[in-house]
Protein backbone atom coordinates (compact mmCIF):
# COMPACT_ATOMS: atom_id res chain seq x y z
CA UNK A 1 0.00 0.00 0.00
CA UNK A 2 1.18 3.54 -0.37
CA UNK A 3 0.90 6.62 1.73
CA UNK A 4 -0.35 9.69 0.36
CA UNK A 5 2.93 11.08 -0.96
CA UNK A 6 2.53 11.84 -4.33
CA UNK A 7 4.20 9.68 -6.83
CA UNK A 8 4.96 10.37 -10.43
CA UNK A 9 3.79 6.66 -11.06
CA UNK A 10 0.14 7.72 -10.22
CA UNK A 11 -0.53 10.78 -11.97
CA UNK A 12 0.93 8.57 -15.03
CA UNK A 13 -1.31 6.08 -14.03
CA UNK A 14 -3.94 8.03 -14.09
CA UNK A 15 -3.20 9.59 -17.46
CA UNK A 16 -2.69 6.17 -19.09
CA UNK A 17 -6.41 4.89 -17.21
CA UNK A 18 -7.79 8.50 -19.28
CA UNK A 19 -5.91 6.85 -22.52
CA UNK A 20 -8.06 3.58 -22.07
CA UNK A 21 -4.97 1.65 -20.69
CA UNK A 22 -6.48 -1.08 -18.75
CA UNK A 23 -3.23 -2.00 -16.98
CA UNK A 24 -2.99 1.34 -15.45
CA UNK A 25 -6.52 0.90 -13.97
CA UNK A 26 -5.34 -2.19 -12.35
CA UNK A 27 -1.87 -0.57 -10.57
CA UNK A 28 -4.03 1.58 -9.40
CA UNK A 29 -6.53 -0.40 -8.16
CA UNK A 30 -3.91 -2.36 -6.39
CA UNK A 31 -2.08 0.63 -5.01
CA UNK A 32 -5.49 1.90 -3.30
CA UNK A 33 -8.52 -0.58 -3.31
CA UNK A 34 -7.51 -2.05 0.19
CA UNK A 35 -7.33 1.38 1.93
CA UNK A 36 -10.24 2.92 -0.20
CA UNK A 37 -12.33 -0.21 0.79
CA UNK A 38 -11.30 0.56 4.38
CA UNK A 39 -12.66 4.03 4.06
CA UNK A 40 -15.79 3.24 2.41
CA UNK A 41 -16.56 0.36 4.97
CA UNK A 42 -15.91 2.90 7.92
CA UNK A 43 -18.79 4.64 6.20
CA UNK A 44 -21.50 2.20 5.84
CA UNK A 45 -20.58 -0.12 7.97
CA UNK A 46 -21.71 -3.16 5.73
CA UNK A 47 -19.52 -4.80 3.44
CA UNK A 48 -21.69 -6.01 0.96
CA UNK A 49 -22.29 -2.07 0.02
CA UNK A 50 -18.66 -1.28 0.40
CA UNK A 51 -17.93 -3.64 -1.93
CA UNK A 52 -20.54 -2.10 -4.32
CA UNK A 53 -19.35 1.33 -3.78
CA UNK A 54 -15.83 0.47 -4.19
CA UNK A 55 -17.02 -1.05 -7.35
CA UNK A 56 -18.08 2.05 -8.56
CA UNK A 57 -15.48 4.16 -7.69
CA UNK A 58 -13.08 2.63 -9.98
CA UNK A 59 -15.57 2.93 -12.68
CA UNK A 60 -15.72 6.68 -11.93
CA UNK A 61 -12.00 6.66 -12.10
CA UNK A 62 -12.42 4.74 -15.29
CA UNK A 63 -14.84 6.73 -17.04
CA UNK A 64 -13.42 10.28 -15.57
CA UNK A 65 -10.18 9.55 -15.15
CA UNK A 66 -9.29 13.18 -17.95
CA UNK A 67 -11.06 15.23 -14.81
CA UNK A 68 -8.40 14.38 -12.62
CA UNK A 69 -6.04 17.61 -12.30
CA UNK A 70 -2.54 17.31 -10.97
CA UNK A 71 -2.90 21.58 -10.11
CA UNK A 72 -5.71 20.43 -6.88
CA UNK A 73 -3.94 17.62 -5.33
CA UNK A 74 -2.54 13.88 -5.48
CA UNK A 75 -3.83 10.99 -7.09
CA UNK A 76 -4.64 8.95 -3.81
CA UNK A 77 -6.87 12.67 -2.51
CA UNK A 78 -8.62 12.19 -5.51
CA UNK A 79 -9.63 9.13 -5.12
CA UNK A 80 -10.11 9.43 -0.87
CA UNK A 81 -12.43 12.10 -2.42
CA UNK A 82 -14.24 9.96 -4.89
CA UNK A 83 -14.57 7.09 -2.77
CA UNK A 84 -15.96 9.39 0.53
CA UNK A 85 -18.62 10.65 -2.01
CA UNK A 86 -20.06 7.70 -3.26
CA UNK A 87 -20.31 6.17 0.15
CA UNK A 88 -21.88 9.01 1.64
CA UNK A 89 -23.89 9.35 -1.57
CA UNK A 90 -24.87 5.16 -1.31
CA UNK A 91 -25.50 5.89 2.44
CA UNK A 92 -27.73 8.49 1.85
CA UNK A 93 -29.72 6.28 -0.35
CA UNK A 94 -30.18 3.79 1.65
CA UNK A 95 -31.21 5.85 4.76
CA UNK A 96 -34.23 7.49 2.63
CA UNK A 97 -35.02 3.81 1.37
CA UNK A 98 -35.26 2.68 4.73
CA UNK A 99 -37.30 5.58 5.52
CA UNK A 100 -39.84 5.45 2.67
CA UNK A 101 -40.21 1.89 3.31
CA UNK A 102 -40.93 2.86 7.49
CA UNK A 103 -43.76 5.13 6.08
CA UNK A 104 -44.87 2.74 3.81
CA UNK A 105 -45.78 0.07 5.81
CA UNK A 106 -46.99 2.95 8.46
CA UNK A 107 -49.56 3.74 6.11
CA UNK A 108 -50.15 -0.25 5.09
CA UNK A 109 -50.72 -0.54 8.57
CA UNK A 110 -52.99 2.10 8.70
CA UNK A 111 -54.70 1.34 5.61
CA UNK A 112 -55.45 -2.34 7.21
CA UNK A 113 -57.55 -2.99 9.51
CA UNK A 114 -59.69 -5.83 11.37
CA UNK A 115 -62.96 -7.36 10.13
CA UNK A 116 -64.53 -6.98 13.27
CA UNK A 117 -63.84 -3.02 13.84
CA UNK A 118 -65.06 -2.52 10.31
CA UNK A 119 -68.53 -3.85 11.19
CA UNK A 120 -68.68 -2.99 14.59
CA UNK A 121 -68.40 0.70 12.74
CA UNK A 122 -70.72 -0.19 9.67
CA UNK A 123 -73.22 -1.11 12.57
CA UNK A 124 -72.39 1.71 14.83
CA UNK A 125 -72.96 4.07 11.20
CA UNK A 126 -76.37 2.18 10.67
CA UNK A 127 -77.55 2.90 14.33
CA UNK A 128 -76.87 6.91 13.93
CA UNK A 129 -78.34 6.74 10.37
CA UNK A 130 -81.63 5.21 11.76
CA UNK A 131 -81.63 7.49 14.92
CA UNK A 132 -81.50 10.39 12.49
CA UNK A 133 -84.31 9.40 10.52
CA UNK A 134 -86.58 9.28 13.03
CA UNK A 135 -85.90 13.24 14.08
CA UNK A 136 -88.03 16.04 13.00
CA UNK A 137 -87.43 16.83 9.17
CA UNK A 138 -86.44 20.85 10.48
CA UNK A 139 -83.87 19.16 12.95
CA UNK A 140 -82.35 16.36 10.87
CA UNK A 141 -81.49 19.09 8.20
CA UNK A 142 -79.47 21.43 10.07
CA UNK A 143 -77.99 18.86 12.25
CA UNK A 144 -76.65 17.56 8.45
CA UNK A 145 -76.03 20.62 7.72
CA UNK A 146 -74.02 21.33 10.14
CA UNK A 147 -71.84 17.88 11.05
CA UNK A 148 -71.75 16.78 7.30
CA UNK A 149 -71.51 19.70 5.63
CA UNK A 150 -69.87 21.96 8.39
CA UNK A 151 -71.54 24.44 7.98
CA UNK A 152 -72.16 27.16 11.27
CA UNK A 153 -75.13 27.99 12.52
CA UNK A 154 -75.09 31.26 10.77
CA UNK A 155 -74.80 29.93 7.41
CA UNK A 156 -77.51 27.34 8.05
CA UNK A 157 -79.66 29.94 9.09
CA UNK A 158 -78.73 31.85 5.53
CA UNK A 159 -79.32 28.15 3.82
CA UNK A 160 -82.46 27.54 5.18
CA UNK A 161 -83.67 31.01 5.15
CA UNK A 162 -84.63 30.87 8.87
CA UNK A 163 -83.84 32.58 11.83
CA UNK A 164 -80.54 32.11 13.85
CA UNK A 165 -82.17 31.45 17.32
CA UNK A 166 -84.53 28.89 15.87
CA UNK A 167 -81.44 27.20 13.68
CA UNK A 168 -80.16 26.76 17.27
CA UNK A 169 -83.07 25.66 19.18
CA UNK A 170 -83.30 23.04 16.75
CA UNK A 171 -80.24 21.89 16.90
CA UNK A 172 -79.96 21.86 20.63
CA UNK A 173 -83.51 20.19 20.67
CA UNK A 174 -82.05 17.69 17.63
CA UNK A 175 -79.06 16.79 19.65
CA UNK A 176 -80.85 16.03 22.79
CA UNK A 177 -83.34 13.69 20.66
CA UNK A 178 -80.65 12.01 19.09
CA UNK A 179 -78.83 11.39 22.44
CA UNK A 180 -81.69 9.64 23.77
CA UNK A 181 -82.61 7.65 20.15
CA UNK A 182 -78.98 6.75 20.00
CA UNK A 183 -78.95 5.38 23.69
CA UNK A 184 -81.56 3.43 23.23
CA UNK A 185 -80.53 2.00 19.67
CA UNK A 186 -77.16 1.11 21.54
CA UNK A 187 -79.25 -0.77 24.86
CA UNK A 188 -80.69 -2.62 21.88
CA UNK A 189 -77.96 -4.10 20.41
CA UNK A 190 -76.10 -5.07 24.10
Amino acid sequence: MRTETPTTPDVENLRAIARGDERALASVYDSYARILFGLILRILNDREEAEDVLQEVFLQVWRRAESYDEGRGRPFTWLVTLARSRAIDRLRAINSRQRASREAAKEVSDEVSDAATDAFKSEQGEVVRRALEELPEEQRRALLLAYFEGLSQSEIAVRLGTPLGTVKTRMRSGLIKLRELLGAHMESLR
